[in-house]
């Protein structure tokens, strides 16, 4: 099983271990082999992760089925016009974001990641707070698998193609009939399913402690019986803000700004509550690796600089009894 940690691919994170040495040296000493590569919006430094990146997550929009479609009349009512979407998106239409994708895989293909990682959901700002869906899931599922299905055609077999659940409309980890419409509509000989635990446990309002969560996750993968074969990677991290979700959604709130730049940042805080990326810190987490045996574990953890990411990767493998 190779352990890696989530690691934003960009120079000023980079230059907090003192370059490829220095990430090296902390990799190491955490007991991981490489990290999930995530681009940053920057050209990415091939020579100096070369060999580091295990895994490579596609970069993704969270509001993107309009956009594939052409939905043209959504897009301005969501944006104000469609001169504001066109500058928040970089393009329009399915063309470009097909293109913004196989950009990225090139990307990733350029590092020889073993594994890659696409999201599989959809939700607008708006949705985010009201928690009531433009799209279901159904929709959303389809449309990935059509746009999956684009992106691998023609590509060799030369890496696992993960699909990652959310707590969005989408692939969700809850309905097992739509977990394997997803996996049989994918026509790619390796793929998989990276399970993300924390977000599995963000599609409940009602766990209130790890222990919950654990036995929630497990319940899960007893409804999913077989389908748990896909499994080949795991993200893992808690999340418990139910609290926060019964709280804070239901409505748009009243002082959210106008300008769709100003409402993503604002937006992005309020997903950061919901979606904890916080460490396990009870052994009993331990029985859903053991059970799954993936063959990719990543740390996926919340911090602000790496000293914060190695003492959270820490804390969660000393739980685990990694170290």
């Amino acid at each position: 099983m190779n352990q890696m940690m989530s690691l934003p691919m960009c120079a000023d994170v980079l230059s907090e271990y003192g370059g490829r040495p220095g990430l090296c040296t902390e990799l190491e000493s955490l007991g991981l082999h490489g990290i999930e590569g995530v681009w940053a919006m920057e050209p990415v430094p091939i020579e100096l992760l070369q060999d580091l990146v295990i895994g490579y997550h596609l970069t993704f929009f969270s509001d993107w089925l309009d956009l594939y479609r052409e939905d043209n009349k959504a897009l301005a009512e969501k944006f104000g016009s469609l001169d504001a979407a066109r500058s928040f998106y970089g393009g329009l239409g399915p063309g470009y974001l097909m293109q913004f994708y196989r950009n990225d895989l090139e990307r990733a293909k350029a590092l020889k990641a073993k594994y890659i990682v696409f999201h599989v959901s959809d939700v607008s700002i708006e949705e985010g707070y009201t928690y009531r869906w433009r799209h279901t899931s159904e929709e959303v599922i389809d449309a990935a698998v059509e746009t999956v299905n684009a992106l691998l055609l023609g590509q060799p077999a030369d890496f696992d193609f993960l699909l990652e659940n959310l707590w969005w409309p989408g692939f969700t980890m809850t309905d097992p009939a739509l977990t394997g419409r997803m996996l049989d509509g994918v026509q790619y000989s390796r793929k998989g399913i990276m399970l993300d635990t924390g977000h599995l446990m963000n599609t409940s309002t009602e766990l209130l402690t790890e222990l919950d969560g654990a036995a929630y996750i497990h319940r899960m993968l007893d409804a999913h019986g077989s389908l748990c074969e896909y499994i080949r990677g795991i993200h893992l991290h808690q999340s418990l803000s139910g609290a926060y979700v019964r709280e804070h959604t239901g409505e748009v709130p009243p002082d959210l700004p106008k300008d769709c730049v100003e409402q993503f940042s604002a937006n992005y805080g309020h997903v950061l509550q919901i979606d904890r990326h916080q460490p396990w810190t009870i052994p009993e987490a331990r029985s859903i690796i053991e059970r799954i045996r993936p063959d990719y574990l990543t740390h996926e953890l919340s911090a602000g600089n790496s000293a914060e990411r190695s003492l959270a990767v820490r804390t969660q493998r000393h739980a685990l009894g990694f170290s």
